[in-house]
Protein backbone atom coordinates (compact mmCIF):
# COMPACT_ATOMS: atom_id res chain seq x y z
CA UNK A 1 0.00 0.00 0.00
CA UNK A 2 1.56 3.22 -1.16
CA UNK A 3 1.90 6.04 1.70
CA UNK A 4 1.11 9.67 0.57
CA UNK A 5 1.51 12.52 2.92
CA UNK A 6 -0.65 16.11 2.26
CA UNK A 7 0.47 19.05 3.49
CA UNK A 8 -2.92 21.46 3.94
CA UNK A 9 -4.66 17.94 3.90
CA UNK A 10 -8.08 19.24 5.95
CA UNK A 11 -8.33 22.68 3.20
CA UNK A 12 -10.61 22.23 0.33
CA UNK A 13 -8.62 20.44 -2.36
CA UNK A 14 -6.15 18.87 0.42
CA UNK A 15 -9.45 17.09 1.58
CA UNK A 16 -10.59 16.19 -1.32
CA UNK A 17 -7.27 14.74 -2.11
CA UNK A 18 -7.27 12.80 0.75
CA UNK A 19 -10.55 10.96 -0.11
CA UNK A 20 -9.40 10.37 -3.82
CA UNK A 21 -6.24 8.55 -2.11
CA UNK A 22 -7.66 6.40 -0.29
CA UNK A 23 -10.37 5.18 -2.73
CA UNK A 24 -6.94 4.75 -4.80
CA UNK A 25 -5.87 2.14 -2.30
CA UNK A 26 -3.15 4.53 -0.47
CA UNK A 27 -2.37 4.89 3.15
CA UNK A 28 -2.71 9.00 4.20
CA UNK A 29 -1.00 11.31 6.03
CA UNK A 30 -2.96 14.41 6.41
CA UNK A 31 -0.70 17.66 7.62
CA UNK A 32 -2.44 20.63 8.69
CA UNK A 33 -2.14 23.77 11.03
CA UNK A 34 -5.35 24.49 10.55
CA UNK A 35 -5.27 28.07 10.04
CA UNK A 36 -7.51 27.99 6.86
CA UNK A 37 -7.71 24.18 6.69
CA UNK A 38 -10.78 22.70 9.12
CA UNK A 39 -10.91 19.47 10.95
CA UNK A 40 -15.04 19.63 9.46
CA UNK A 41 -13.25 18.53 6.15
CA UNK A 42 -11.85 15.55 6.98
CA UNK A 43 -14.13 14.57 9.73
CA UNK A 44 -15.76 11.56 7.84
CA UNK A 45 -12.22 10.21 7.65
CA UNK A 46 -11.72 10.32 11.31
CA UNK A 47 -10.67 6.34 12.28
CA UNK A 48 -10.66 4.97 8.98
CA UNK A 49 -8.10 2.61 8.78
CA UNK A 50 -4.84 4.04 6.71
CA UNK A 51 -6.05 7.65 7.77
CA UNK A 52 -4.29 9.50 10.28
CA UNK A 53 -4.31 13.53 10.68
CA UNK A 54 -1.42 15.37 12.60
CA UNK A 55 -1.77 18.99 13.26
CA UNK A 56 1.31 20.31 12.20
CA UNK A 57 2.71 23.84 10.57
CA UNK A 58 5.29 22.54 7.82
CA UNK A 59 7.39 25.68 8.56
CA UNK A 60 8.64 23.86 11.17
CA UNK A 61 10.70 20.44 11.00
CA UNK A 62 8.99 17.43 9.81
CA UNK A 63 9.69 14.04 11.48
CA UNK A 64 7.56 11.31 10.07
CA UNK A 65 8.69 7.39 10.86
CA UNK A 66 8.37 4.81 8.29
CA UNK A 67 8.28 4.76 4.94
CA UNK A 68 6.78 7.73 2.12
CA UNK A 69 6.18 7.06 -1.72
CA UNK A 70 4.27 10.09 -2.18
CA UNK A 71 4.03 13.85 -0.95
CA UNK A 72 1.11 16.52 -2.02
CA UNK A 73 2.67 20.06 -1.23
CA UNK A 74 -1.14 21.44 -0.95
CA UNK A 75 -0.29 23.84 2.57
CA UNK A 76 -1.09 27.67 1.69
CA UNK A 77 -3.68 30.12 2.26
CA UNK A 78 -5.10 30.04 -0.88
CA UNK A 79 -8.06 32.89 -1.44
CA UNK A 80 -7.65 36.24 -2.04
CA UNK A 81 -9.17 37.06 1.47
CA UNK A 82 -6.55 34.54 3.23
CA UNK A 83 -3.62 36.09 1.59
CA UNK A 84 -4.10 39.34 2.18
CA UNK A 85 -4.97 38.57 6.22
CA UNK A 86 -2.06 36.02 6.67
CA UNK A 87 0.49 37.72 4.03
CA UNK A 88 3.57 36.65 5.95
CA UNK A 89 2.65 32.96 6.74
CA UNK A 90 1.71 32.99 3.41
CA UNK A 91 5.29 33.34 1.99
CA UNK A 92 6.62 31.50 4.87
CA UNK A 93 4.81 29.01 3.61
CA UNK A 94 5.78 29.08 0.24
CA UNK A 95 9.34 29.45 0.84
CA UNK A 96 10.18 27.57 4.22
CA UNK A 97 7.31 25.21 3.91
CA UNK A 98 8.15 23.87 0.57
CA UNK A 99 11.97 23.76 1.84
CA UNK A 100 10.81 22.24 4.75
CA UNK A 101 8.83 19.38 2.78
CA UNK A 102 11.00 18.66 -0.09
CA UNK A 103 13.68 17.81 2.49
CA UNK A 104 11.23 15.17 3.88
CA UNK A 105 10.96 14.51 0.17
CA UNK A 106 15.07 13.93 -0.19
CA UNK A 107 14.81 11.90 2.88
CA UNK A 108 12.36 9.21 2.37
CA UNK A 109 13.16 9.34 -1.44
CA UNK A 110 9.61 10.14 -2.16
CA UNK A 111 8.01 11.60 -5.38
CA UNK A 112 6.94 15.34 -4.55
CA UNK A 113 4.14 17.17 -6.30
CA UNK A 114 3.85 20.57 -5.71
CA UNK A 115 0.20 22.51 -5.96
CA UNK A 116 1.27 25.56 -7.38
CA UNK A 117 -1.11 27.83 -9.31
CA UNK A 118 -2.04 30.17 -12.42
CA UNK A 119 -1.62 33.20 -10.13
CA UNK A 120 2.21 32.73 -11.44
CA UNK A 121 1.36 33.99 -14.07
CA UNK A 122 0.43 36.82 -12.80
CA UNK A 123 -1.86 39.90 -14.79
CA UNK A 124 -1.19 37.87 -18.02
CA UNK A 125 0.17 39.65 -21.60
CA UNK A 126 -0.90 36.38 -23.28
CA UNK A 127 -3.95 34.31 -23.89
CA UNK A 128 -4.44 31.61 -22.93
CA UNK A 129 -1.78 30.79 -20.48
CA UNK A 130 0.60 28.29 -21.47
CA UNK A 131 3.11 26.18 -19.33
CA UNK A 132 6.50 28.43 -21.27
CA UNK A 133 4.97 31.70 -20.20
CA UNK A 134 6.98 33.29 -17.41
CA UNK A 135 4.27 35.76 -16.40
CA UNK A 136 3.50 39.73 -15.73
CA UNK A 137 3.44 39.59 -11.59
CA UNK A 138 3.73 42.61 -9.49
CA UNK A 139 5.89 41.78 -7.03
CA UNK A 140 5.43 44.21 -4.79
CA UNK A 141 1.65 44.40 -4.56
CA UNK A 142 -1.04 42.96 -2.15
CA UNK A 143 -1.66 39.86 -4.11
CA UNK A 144 2.44 39.39 -5.02
CA UNK A 145 2.65 37.58 -1.44
CA UNK A 146 0.82 34.64 -2.75
CA UNK A 147 1.98 35.12 -6.87
CA UNK A 148 6.01 35.37 -5.10
CA UNK A 149 5.45 32.41 -2.73
CA UNK A 150 4.12 29.70 -5.35
CA UNK A 151 7.12 31.32 -7.78
CA UNK A 152 9.38 30.69 -5.10
CA UNK A 153 8.02 27.38 -4.24
CA UNK A 154 8.26 26.19 -8.02
CA UNK A 155 12.26 27.76 -8.20
CA UNK A 156 12.73 25.13 -5.02
CA UNK A 157 11.10 22.50 -6.17
CA UNK A 158 13.28 22.58 -9.44
CA UNK A 159 16.27 23.10 -7.31
CA UNK A 160 16.09 20.72 -5.45
CA UNK A 161 15.05 18.43 -8.99
CA UNK A 162 18.13 19.48 -10.11
CA UNK A 163 20.77 19.46 -6.88
CA UNK A 164 19.28 16.27 -5.08
CA UNK A 165 17.49 14.41 -7.25
CA UNK A 166 14.16 14.29 -5.66
CA UNK A 167 11.18 13.17 -8.16
CA UNK A 168 9.19 16.12 -8.70
CA UNK A 169 6.01 17.46 -9.88
CA UNK A 170 4.71 20.44 -10.75
CA UNK A 171 0.55 21.09 -11.55
CA UNK A 172 -0.25 24.77 -11.50
CA UNK A 173 -3.91 24.78 -10.89
CA UNK A 174 -6.70 27.29 -12.29
CA UNK A 175 -9.94 28.19 -10.98
CA UNK A 176 -11.65 25.27 -8.90
CA UNK A 177 -15.03 24.77 -7.04
CA UNK A 178 -16.64 22.32 -5.57
CA UNK A 179 -17.80 21.28 -1.95
CA UNK A 180 -15.79 22.12 1.15
CA UNK A 181 -15.12 25.54 -0.27
CA UNK A 182 -15.57 28.63 2.51
CA UNK A 183 -18.68 30.68 2.02
CA UNK A 184 -16.23 33.91 2.95
CA UNK A 185 -12.98 32.75 1.64
CA UNK A 186 -13.27 35.69 -0.93
CA UNK A 187 -13.35 33.70 -4.16
CA UNK A 188 -16.67 33.96 -6.94
CA UNK A 189 -17.95 30.96 -6.60
CA UNK A 190 -18.41 30.74 -3.17
CA UNK A 191 -18.96 34.68 -3.13
CA UNK A 192 -21.97 34.70 -5.40
CA UNK A 193 -23.70 31.64 -4.13
CA UNK A 194 -23.59 32.93 -0.93
CA UNK A 195 -24.94 36.27 -1.92
CA UNK A 196 -27.50 34.72 -4.16
CA UNK A 197 -28.64 32.14 -1.21
CA UNK A 198 -29.17 34.56 1.29
CA UNK A 199 -31.00 36.89 -0.97
CA UNK A 200 -28.29 39.86 -1.73
CA UNK A 201 -27.21 41.90 -4.71
CA UNK A 202 -24.14 40.00 -6.28
CA UNK A 203 -20.78 41.57 -6.15
CA UNK A 204 -18.93 41.86 -9.75
CA UNK A 205 -15.76 44.35 -8.83
CA UNK A 206 -14.94 46.47 -11.83
CA UNK A 207 -17.43 45.91 -14.91
CA UNK A 208 -17.39 42.12 -14.83
CA UNK A 209 -15.53 41.98 -18.18
CA UNK A 210 -12.96 39.99 -17.06
CA UNK A 211 -12.88 36.33 -17.16
CA UNK A 212 -12.41 33.50 -15.50
CA UNK A 213 -12.54 29.55 -16.58
CA UNK A 214 -14.24 27.27 -13.98
CA UNK A 215 -12.60 23.70 -13.29
CA UNK A 216 -15.12 20.99 -11.09
CA UNK A 217 -12.89 19.44 -8.17
CA UNK A 218 -13.00 15.88 -9.12
CA UNK A 219 -11.83 17.24 -12.59
CA UNK A 220 -8.96 18.65 -11.02
CA UNK A 221 -8.25 16.05 -8.86
CA UNK A 222 -8.16 13.46 -11.85
CA UNK A 223 -5.86 15.55 -13.35
CA UNK A 224 -3.33 15.58 -10.54
CA UNK A 225 -3.47 11.96 -9.94
CA UNK A 226 -2.79 11.28 -13.53
CA UNK A 227 0.42 13.56 -13.52
CA UNK A 228 1.73 12.35 -10.01
CA UNK A 229 1.49 8.63 -10.82
CA UNK A 230 3.11 9.66 -14.51
CA UNK A 231 6.81 10.09 -15.68
CA UNK A 232 6.42 13.56 -16.62
CA UNK A 233 7.74 16.04 -13.87
CA UNK A 234 5.33 19.49 -15.20
CA UNK A 235 4.52 22.20 -15.03
CA UNK A 236 1.56 21.18 -16.32
CA UNK A 237 -1.63 23.33 -16.73
CA UNK A 238 -5.01 21.76 -14.84
CA UNK A 239 -7.94 23.70 -15.24
CA UNK A 240 -11.06 23.91 -17.91
CA UNK A 241 -10.49 26.27 -20.20
CA UNK A 242 -14.34 27.03 -21.17
CA UNK A 243 -13.94 30.71 -20.25
CA UNK A 244 -16.48 33.66 -19.42
CA UNK A 245 -17.16 36.86 -18.01
CA UNK A 246 -17.68 37.44 -14.82
CA UNK A 247 -20.85 39.43 -15.53
CA UNK A 248 -21.98 35.75 -17.44
CA UNK A 249 -20.70 33.85 -14.63
CA UNK A 250 -22.75 36.35 -12.15
CA UNK A 251 -26.14 35.52 -14.09
CA UNK A 252 -25.46 31.87 -14.25
CA UNK A 253 -25.37 31.68 -10.38
CA UNK A 254 -28.58 33.61 -10.26
CA UNK A 255 -30.05 31.47 -12.70
CA UNK A 256 -29.69 28.03 -10.82
CA UNK A 257 -30.40 29.65 -7.49
CA UNK A 258 -33.46 31.44 -8.79
CA UNK A 259 -31.95 34.61 -7.15
CA UNK A 260 -33.83 37.89 -8.02
CA UNK A 261 -31.34 39.95 -6.39
CA UNK A 262 -29.72 42.40 -8.74
CA UNK A 263 -25.78 42.69 -9.73
CA UNK A 264 -23.77 45.15 -8.34
CA UNK A 265 -20.46 46.66 -9.15
CA UNK A 266 -17.68 47.65 -7.27
CA UNK A 267 -13.85 49.16 -7.88
CA UNK A 268 -11.54 46.44 -8.75
CA UNK A 269 -8.63 45.12 -6.52
CA UNK A 270 -5.33 45.64 -7.19
CA UNK A 271 -3.80 43.71 -9.83
CA UNK A 272 -6.52 41.66 -10.61
CA UNK A 273 -6.36 39.38 -13.30
CA UNK A 274 -8.04 40.73 -16.44
CA UNK A 275 -8.54 37.36 -18.40
CA UNK A 276 -7.56 33.85 -16.74
CA UNK A 277 -7.95 30.52 -18.94
CA UNK A 278 -5.18 28.13 -19.41
CA UNK A 279 -3.86 25.96 -22.11
CA UNK A 280 -4.32 22.70 -21.53
CA UNK A 281 -2.61 21.22 -24.30
CA UNK A 282 0.03 19.40 -22.44
CA UNK A 283 -2.61 17.44 -19.74
CA UNK A 284 -4.16 16.24 -22.88
CA UNK A 285 -1.22 15.31 -24.97
CA UNK A 286 0.91 13.95 -21.77
CA UNK A 287 -1.48 12.64 -19.41
CA UNK A 288 -4.41 11.80 -21.41
CA UNK A 289 -6.37 14.14 -19.21
CA UNK A 290 -9.34 16.53 -19.46
CA UNK A 291 -12.27 17.72 -17.93
CA UNK A 292 -15.66 16.39 -17.90
CA UNK A 293 -17.56 17.69 -15.71
CA UNK A 294 -19.44 20.66 -17.57
CA UNK A 295 -20.05 24.11 -15.30
CA UNK A 296 -23.84 23.73 -14.49
CA UNK A 297 -23.74 20.19 -13.80
CA UNK A 298 -20.56 21.22 -11.11
CA UNK A 299 -22.50 24.32 -9.83
CA UNK A 300 -25.69 22.56 -9.37
CA UNK A 301 -23.90 20.36 -6.70
CA UNK A 302 -22.09 23.49 -4.85
CA UNK A 303 -25.07 24.98 -4.79
CA UNK A 304 -26.74 22.06 -3.04
CA UNK A 305 -23.74 22.07 -0.54
CA UNK A 306 -23.78 25.59 0.06
CA UNK A 307 -27.48 25.62 1.13
CA UNK A 308 -26.77 23.47 4.51
CA UNK A 309 -23.87 26.05 4.99
CA UNK A 310 -26.12 29.13 4.77
CA UNK A 311 -27.52 28.96 7.73
CA UNK A 312 -24.35 28.30 9.58
CA UNK A 313 -22.40 31.28 8.14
Amino acid sequence: MPVSVVTGGAGFLGSHLCDLLLAKGHSVICLDNLITGNTANIEHLAGREGFKFIKHDVTEYIYLQGPVDFIFHFASPASPIDYLELPIQTLKVGALGTHKVLGLARAKKARFLLASTSEVYGDPLIHPQNESYWGNVNPVGPRGVYDEAKRFAEAMTMAYRRAHGVDTKIVRIFNTYGPRMRLKDGRVVPAFVGEALRGEPLTVFGDGSQTRSFCYVADLLDGIYRLATSEESGPINIGNPAEMTIRQFAETIRRLTGASAPIVYRDLPVDDPKVRQPDITKARELLGWAPKVDLETGLKITIDYFKKQVGHV
